[in-house]
């Protein structure tokens, strides 16, 4: 976790000039999430249930009038009153390549900016230049290679991205297990197969090499889409993760706090099964069969 020190000069450079602000300090002030989980809101009441449940920053989403309508950056006066309601980090999401939505956020100071392929994309051939703004970004891949670009534009924090609608966790823990794969070949590739691996996955060569040295990402993972239960959150930490976000739909339930507390407790104690179980109790709209009668990829 980034010490007070760092807080403190990202914090100055905020104010003065984004140019101040090294990537070294938003690499280390998202390090301040791992552990944790993040959990998505669409409301005041759902971010200061989420903070009383122990969650390390809350991701502000809109609810879509209808399915096809276009998603965009979550209206500011939204945002403003969840940051005033709570005292964690809140997060809002800009459209993919829109870099003024990401520029609005951080006028009105969000603690980070999700690029978030959730949205409706505004740029299909470009993503942000995250280098020109203060604020850390978080981006999704679904493979080291787009892992590996996005933090060569700027990205602080990489999510694998699972299914975005559902409960089910099946995509997520695919290219959470591509990513930790590909990590786990690196480790035993000489430097010429290595300059080979970065050719064929597209991916900066400088970056692959220091993924091999560090035998991890050069930032935090975290893990994204399907994530309703406990047990679902252990797992991605037991595949590496360095944490979880968690859908609005967690509070579609009798009891949203039990539901978040139990997620919160089993990303801190992913490898206690008594632990895990003691979380997994009494969630049984959580544990309800999902309908996956739609073949889903």
């Amino acid at each position: 976790m980034a010490d007070e020190g760092v807080v403190a000069v990202y914090k100055n450079n905020a104010i003065t000039d984004s140019k101040k602000t090294p990537f070294s300090i938003k690499v280390g002030m998202a390090q301040m999430l791992r552990g944790g989980a993040i959990i998505e809101v669409v409301n005041t009441e759902q971010a200061k249930i989420a903070e009383s449940a122990g969650a390390c920053s809350v991701l502000i989403s809109q609810q879509s009038p209808h399915s096809n309508a276009v998603s965009r950056m979550t209206e500011p006066s939204m945002i403003r009153e969840i940051k005033r309601a709570v005292s964690i980090p809140v997060m809002a999401k800009a459209r993919v390549g829109h870099f003024v939505e990401a520029q609005i956020l951080e006028a009105i100071g969000v603690d980070y900016i999700d690029e978030s392929e959730v949205l409706t994309i505004a740029d299909d051939e470009n993503f942000i230049n995250k280098h020109n703004l203060t604020t850390p970004f978080i981006c999704g891949c679904n493979n080291l290679g787009q892992a590996l670009n996005r933090i060569r534009e700027g990205a602080a924090m990489i999510r694998a991205q699972g299914e975005l609608t559902s409960g089910n966790i099946c995509k997520t823990v695919r290219n959470v297990r591509s990513v930790m794969g590909s990590i786990r070949l690196l480790n035993n590739m000489d430097d010429d197969e290595v300059f080979a691996f970065a050719k064929k996955i597209n991916a900066p060569y400088d970056l692959v090499a220091q993924t091999k040295q560090m035998g991890r990402l050069p930032v935090v993972h975290f893990a994204a889409g399907g994530i309703v239960t406990p047990a679902d959150a252990a797992l991605m930490m037991q595949l590496g993760c360095d944490g979880v976000f968690v859908g609005s739909d967690v509070f579609d339930c009798s009891d949203p706090y039990m539901r978040v507390r139990g997620i919160v407790q089993a990303v801190r104690h992913y490898n206690d099964p008594i632990v895990l179980a003691e979380a997994s109790s009494g969630l049984e709209d959580a544990m309800a069969a999902l309908d996956l009668s739609e073949e889903r990829v």
